[in-house]
């Protein structure tokens, strides 16, 4: 009977470290109150307000300079957005979805007879996409499969992100 429980015990743990060692994560400091992203820099930063909680390098759309306007133009969008839905079961690891296009965005690309595109993410960088050079997404930002991990445990739905030039 011994030998029983402590089988069991040791069938316990080791589920529970593989359940940790899998891609969701958890996070238990301070909330990440705001996104910042420097297109130019290649930089992101998580805040808690004035406070940088932690830094990462990006990686853009293929046309990565000015503003997102229309459907596959390559463009990383620029202004005021929030995150608004997760995709836990995304071809690019884990991602966070951005807002894009907002009123605007919608109203300037149907003045010129086109689509504003949308689906625009922070998502992974899984194994097919290493070798794609450095701005390689259709508009999103994407970081390594191990921050988007870390990423995707911090950041909450309705959470406001900056995307500067």
């Amino acid at each position: 009977m011994r030998f029983l429980k402590l089988a069991l015990c040791v069938l316990l743990l080791v589920g529970v470290a593989a359940c940790s060692s899998g891609k969701f994560k958890t996070y238990r400091g301070p909330a990440v109150t705001q996104i910042l992203v420097y297109k130019g820099q290649r930089k992101m930063y998580l805040m808690h307000f004035d406070k940088v909680l932690t830094a990462y390098d990006i990686h853009l759309g293929g046309n990565p300079v000015g503003h997102k306007q229309f459907e596959g133009d390559g463009k990383t969008p620029e202004g005021l957005y929030q995150i608004n839905r997760r995709n836990p079961n995304s071809k690019f690891h884990l991602s966070l979805g951005v807002s894009y296009p907002n009123e605007q965005d919608v109203e300037f690309a149907l003045s010129q007879g086109k689509r504003p595109g949308g689906d625009i993410f922070i998502h992974g960088r899984p194994a097919p996409y290493r070798s794609w050079g450095d701005d390689w997404t259709a508009g999103c930002i994407a970081v390594t499969d191990k921050e988007i991990e870390m990423i995707y445990a911090m950041v909450r739905d309705g959470t406001p992100i900056l995307i500067y030039p």
